[in-house]
């Protein structure tokens, strides 16, 4: 392989002068200081080789999404620290080699070798992908977003998942159950609005022959067909009254009763459920119940929608093109910056499926290898006040907001993170903080940290 661009993602400029002293002769070496411009950067220059650096939760998203968009690149992940955890946590995401601070120059120039000489489509992937891997982020919301799913798909809590059409809550429920547990037990799946009131519970709880004129024969419904994994009900708040009573009881003591039957059956499963809708304003009308809503919510993730993170755009938007240049030789490659404000800017009401659809129609509509902003449909252009009044270098500012977490769980996740970029050192971490030792450890006591 021969190693002509190399892409550097990383604030140390130590870093930076190692590898030009280790990179082979005539490499050229591009610098970016974030994700977001490295992703950019790499699109346009489409080097051979990513450098990253950070902790396992900022690699992560990057080698998630290079090795989705083109898994023949091999990438170099530097980490901050020694741990065989974060090492398999980034060697998992895609890393091609993982090297720890503080870098040898020997050791960086023989990890480059190993990268020319033993390209990734030599390695062996993974038996078990992380299912994570599939959605493409970069954003800090969406990233803090999977790695709460992540933490929660360990446990058997039921999971209720909001957030807008189109931003990916089945790809949530599929995840979460592919990291859990009961991940060798079956993954069944009901759209509550897409079956019509008096079938829907038939459909759930099943029934006996004779149960009703029809009922020829016994059928077995979703809680069953789930039995040992994890049933998911995607619009639950489309469930009828009678539905969502009979639900309840599944929740407190999971029994369930076929129609037609003359006892009860025992369910082992786990239910994630999904919403776009104000399950709040629904149990005020009277339309949900409010005794299943605390059932459902033991555990909430709210997906933010696709205009609350604008840096997810052009990843995403650049897997879509690359999928459609595999299958069907779409040429496109890259995204002009202007065109990619004025995608930003877009309000996104169908969110990521919006973006697909948009994708779709640039592959049959756009000849270049490049988008610009007249390649876009004129819905998008006309909708976006970005056509003439982005201000030059300004990055979105996300909100806290958007991470649908209480101010607890925020403050714990901070002091988290804290405490393992500083390896567990209280007087390091809170300078970190801007907090006195003190208040620190009563912090650390109050969540059970230690």
């Amino acid at each position: 392989m021969n190693l002509q661009n190399v892409l550097l993602i990383s604030k140390d400029p130590e870093t930076e002068r190692l590898l030009k002293t280790a990179a082979p002769p005539l490499t050229t070496i591009h610098t970016a200081p974030t994700v977001p411009k490295g992703l950019r950067l790499w699109q346009h220059t489409t080097p051979a080789l990513i450098v990253g650096e950070g902790s396992p939760h900022i690699l992560a998203p990057l080698l998630e999404y290079a090795r989705q968009a083109n898994p023949s690149r091999p990438v170099l992940a530097i980490g901050e620290r020694y741990s065989v955890k974060d090492a398999v946590e980034i060697m998992r995401a895609g890393a091609s080699d993982y090297l720890t601070k503080p870098i040898h120059l020997d050791d960086l120039r023989a990890a480059i070798a190993r990268l020319i000489y033993h390209p990734p489509s030599t390695v062996i992937p993974s038996p078990l992908p992380d299912q994570f891997a599939r959605i493409i982020s970069v954003s800090p919301q969406m990233n803090l977003i999977k790695l709460l799913a992540k933490e929660v798909a360990l446990t058997d809590a039921t999971v209720l998942i909001t957030g807008e059409s189109g931003t990916g809550k089945e790809l949530f429920a599929q995840a979460i159950h592919a990291a859990s547990l009961r991940a060798n037990g079956p993954l069944i799946a009901l759209n509550c609005a897409g079956i019509p009131e008096n079938l829907l519970e038939a459909e759930l709880f099943g029934f006996q022959q004779g149960a009703f004129t029809d009922a020829k024969h016994t059928k077995p419904g979703r809680f069953q067909l789930a039995e040992g994994g994890t049933l998911f009900l995607d619009e639950i708040g489309e469930m009828s009254a009678t539905a969502q009573a009979k639900l309840l009881r599944v929740l407190e003591d999971h029994t369930i009763d076929p129609l037609g039957a003359t006892h009860s059956y025992k369910v082992n499963i786990r239910i994630l459920a999904a919403t776009n809708e104000d399950l709040l304003a629904h149990i005020k009308s009277g339309r949900f119940r409010l005794d299943l809503y605390y059932r459902l919510n033991v555990y909430q993730l709210r997906i933010p929608s696709l205009r609350e993170r604008p840096d997810d755009i052009e990843p995403i938007l650049l897997v879509f093109l690359e999928r459609a240049r595999q299958e069907h030789g779409c040429r496109i490659r890259a995204i002009d910056p202007d065109a990619l404000a004025i995608l930003q800017h877009h309000d996104w009401p169908g969110n990521v499926r919006e973006l697909h659809n948009l994708a779709e129609w640039l592959t049959i509509t756009c000849k270049e290898e490049m988008i610009h902003p007249h390649h876009l449909p004129a819905s998008v252009r006309t909708m976006s006040p970005a056509n003439h009044s982005i201000p030059p270098n300004q990055e979105p500012k996300p909100s806290l907001l958007t991470f649908g977490l209480s101010f607890q769980e925020m403050e714990k996740k901070l002091l988290e993170e804290a405490l393992q970029k500083t390896s567990g050192n209280v007087s390091e971490a809170s300078r970190l903080l801007k907090m006195t030792r003190n208040t620190l450890r009563y912090r650390m006591a109050k969540h059970h940290l230690h």
